[in-house]
């Protein structure tokens, strides 16, 4: 095999990791989205810390009429597989805590 496929097949080094998942089955609201896939449902982000990117965050959500941002159909952050796109989107969300203070 070519090296350039081994890198390819490697896994992200947050994959399997403890710190990249976790599943609160015993909280009241468990699961707080409707999901056919509950033991891969990832809690570690219960407050999406994409919210403050707006428009820009990557997930599935709507505005109000009052202009709130509605997530409620957004899963972004209780899959799994996502813990990766959510840590690269850090950066932007320190430039818009260095604009905000």
């Amino acid at each position: 095999m070519s090296k350039e496929k081994e890198e390819k097949q490697e896994k992200p080094y947050w994959e399997g990791k403890e710190y990249s998942f976790y599943s609160h089955k015993k909280c009241e609201f468990f699961p707080c989205h409707e999901t056919a896939d509950p033991e891969n449902f990832n809690c570690l982000f219960c407050y999406c810390p994409l919210y403050a990117l707006g428009s820009k965050c990557g997930g599935n959500f709507k505005y109000t009429e009052k202009g709130i941002k509605d997530c409620s159909d957004c899963k972004l952050p209780h899959k799994r597989k996502n813990y990766g796109y959510i840590m690269s989107k850090y950066e932007e969300i320190m430039e818009l805590a260095k604009k905000n203070r």
